[in-house]
């Protein structure tokens, strides 16, 4: 029998929401666009939706503005079901924003608006820490570390977490150009990187963060930390490959005709958080992990069937019809 939606675990994710401007044309400069279409994202928002799609109990941590565009993303949160009591909306700062172009080949480049916006300026002492303490799992990134305040509350928050017995989960979800500079935004991913306890990263990240042109297991081995449980590098069409104590291997994609690349690890990131908010010992398991994975894999491919993050992350039934497909 399924768990009611009160017994599940909480899965509380921190940090941005803003929207994306998406040309109404691919593979063309912004410059060029002839219009965009608003596209709320933001990757830890991303996951909150992602997980309340596919039934499990979800909660936003952030600062929007108290703008029009801000309302309209906590309705959005709300909407799709994720608790909003950790939204705090700042009246001197907007809510920000990324205008997004879509290569030919459904990946992304990014300008944004953020100086300084609303995310930003969240403080240690605006966190509902009540929430957060109710977290089976907690869930970041690292664009909440790149200025302050918003990096105290960022650890504050991780630390209130950890000590209320909440498992850490970190997806970097590197953004070169809001860093300002590489070496930057190497030392302070790396800063927090001993506290998760699972840790998803992209081939791309892989790279960036090991200096390393190899995508093999040596590499993603060097990231190894004793905290850690779990190890995820995820190689787009390529499937993911998963590092845990006493084992590894990889799970193979599923091949889709992909539209636009926007929120897929985040599809698979909720994926598999929900399913070890529901039972932990997934982790130490790996045939049942390994299921959880190409569980998470086909969120991650179906969401790139569609235009937009949110649009296009699928519900648990839309999952095991593609999964029967299969």
């Amino acid at each position: 029998m399924a768990a009611s939606n009160s017994e599940k675990g909480l899965i509380v994710s921190f940090g941005e929401m803003l929207i994306d401007f998406v040309p109404t044309e691919s593979g063309v400069s912004l410059a060029e666009a002839p219009g965009f279409l608003k596209a709320p994202g933001g990757a830890p928002a991303n996951v909150a939706i992602a997980v309340s799609r596919l039934g499990g109990r979800s909660a936003f941590v952030g600062k929007l503005g108290d703008d029009e565009f801000g309302h309209m993303l906590a309705g959005i949160l709300r909407e799709n079901g994720v608790a909003d009591q950790g939204i705090n909306f700042d009246t001197g700062a907007r809510t920000a924003l990324a205008f997004v172009t879509l290569r030919a080949d459904g990946d992304r480049e990014f300008m944004f608006y953020r100086n300084p916006s609303a995310d930003m300026l969240l403080r240690p002492d605006e966190l509902d820490l009540d929430l957060i303490r109710s977290a089976k799992v907690f869930h970041y990134g690292s664009i909440s570390l790149i200025v302050e305040p918003c990096r105290s509350a960022h650890l504050k928050a991780m630390e209130v977490a950890k000590e209320a017995g909440a498992i850490l989960s970190y997806d970097p979800n590197l953004r070169e150009p809001l860093w300002p500079s590489n070496e930057e935004a190497k030392t302070q991913i790396m800063s927090i990187w001993d506290k998760a306890e699972i840790i998803k990263v992209s081939d791309v990240e892989l790279e960036f963060l090991t200096g390393s042109n190899k995508i093999d297991d040596e590499t993603a081995m060097s990231l190894w930390h004793p905290n850690l449980k779990l190890l995820l590098v995820t190689l787009g069409e390529k499937g993911c490959r998963y590092y845990a104590k006493t084992f590894r291997g990889s799970v193979d994609p599923f091949h889709v005709n992909a539209v636009d690349t926007t929120g897929a690890g985040d599809s698979f990131v909720g994926a598999l958080l929900n399913k070890i908010a529901e039972d932990q010992s997934i982790l130490e398991d790996e045939e049942r992990l390994r299921k959880v994975l190409r569980f998470a894999n086909a969120c991650g491919a179906i969401t790139t069937t569609k235009k937009g993050a949110i649009p296009a992350l699928p519900t648990d039934a839309e999952v095991h019809s593609f999964l029967e497909g299969k």
